[in-house]
């Protein structure tokens, strides 16, 4: 037995170990350049086509809401870009981010104009209102507007009810006529509706006044501004709310220059102002 063992043929010696583990490590690199090669020549329109049919074979992904704003990069679409190909009608979305901002950084010309934009919009409602509010008092008091003894205006943001002295106060009185009664009531019913303060000015011409009851034009501007305020109170209006003064001559509509405009002044205004967010009233100007 032991001659036939020296006499078998030795075997010659193979590769070494190494070289297998080699030639896949090769194969691994090609297979990776390949790879790359393709992705960076790819046809976006073909890749379109490619997802269809495998949505259409594996079903429609199921959509995962995103929480955070995706921030990472990709290596690949540093270092390579794809070839040049016929236009994709794909839309094309690139987010780039710098640093995180916990809140929304807004400049300051941006916020002042928008705040002048909604004071500009929120006024423009307010006056609509206001509007309004004047029509329905002109309709209700149409019969005495259209004898001339009341006019309603708007200015700024009030609603001026303007009783002339024609039909309400004898000439150098501060008692109501008695015919007047009726328009009062309405105008008693419309400042019950309103809101905000309600300002009750008397006015005069400027022909000095001197008798036993008023000694000058200020006195009688005052009591007439006072006998309005209390047919207000008397209908029913919250005196928390009323304003009275007496203007005398100073404050005309026009100029006492003859006897028409002279009766124009002789007046007694009721202003309803309107609410600015505020507890004082906006000043009282012509």
């Amino acid at each position: 037995m032991s001659d036939q063992a020296e006499e078998c043929p030795k075997c010659k010696a193979g590769a070494p170990a190494w070289v297998m583990t080699f030639a896949d490590l090769m194969s691994l690199l090609m297979c990776f350049f390949v790879l790359l090669l393709s992705f960076a020549t790819m046809d976006v329109n073909r890749f379109k086509k490619m997802a269809e049919s495998m949505k259409n074979a594996f079903g429609v992904q199921q959509e995962i809401p995103a929480y955070e704003v995706v921030k990472g990069t990709s290596v690949i679409a540093q270092h390579f870009s794809p070839a040049t190909v016929d236009p994709s009608p794909v839309d094309e979305i690139r987010q780039t981010t710098t640093e995180e901002h916990p809140n929304l950084q807004i400049p300051e010309s941006t916020r002042e104009m928008d705040k002048a934009e909604m004071e500009a919009k929120l006024e423009a409602e307010r006056q609509k209102e206001l509007e309004a509010e004047a029509k329905k008092i002109r309709e209700s008091l149409l019969d005495e507007i259209l004898a001339g003894k009341i006019s309603v205006e708007t200015e700024k943001r009030r609603i001026v009810i303007r009783i002339h002295e024609k039909g309400s106060f004898p000439s150098g009185s501060a008692v109501l006529n008695a015919g007047f009664g009726k328009a009062m009531k309405k105008i008693i019913e419309a400042v019950k509706r309103s809101r905000g303060k309600i300002i009750v000015a008397g006015h005069t011409d400027d022909v000095p006044i001197r008798t036993e009851w008023y000694r000058s034009n200020w006195e009688l501007s005052a009591a007439r501004a006072v006998t309005m305020a209390h047919e207000l109170l008397k209908g029913g209006v919250d005196p928390k709310r009323m304003i009275v003064s007496g203007y005398a001559d100073t404050e005309p509509l026009v100029p006492n220059s003859n006897r028409k405009n002279r009766a124009r002044n002789r007046r007694v205004e009721i202003i309803l102002m309107q609410e600015t967010g505020s507890d004082e009233p906006e000043a009282y100007t012509q």
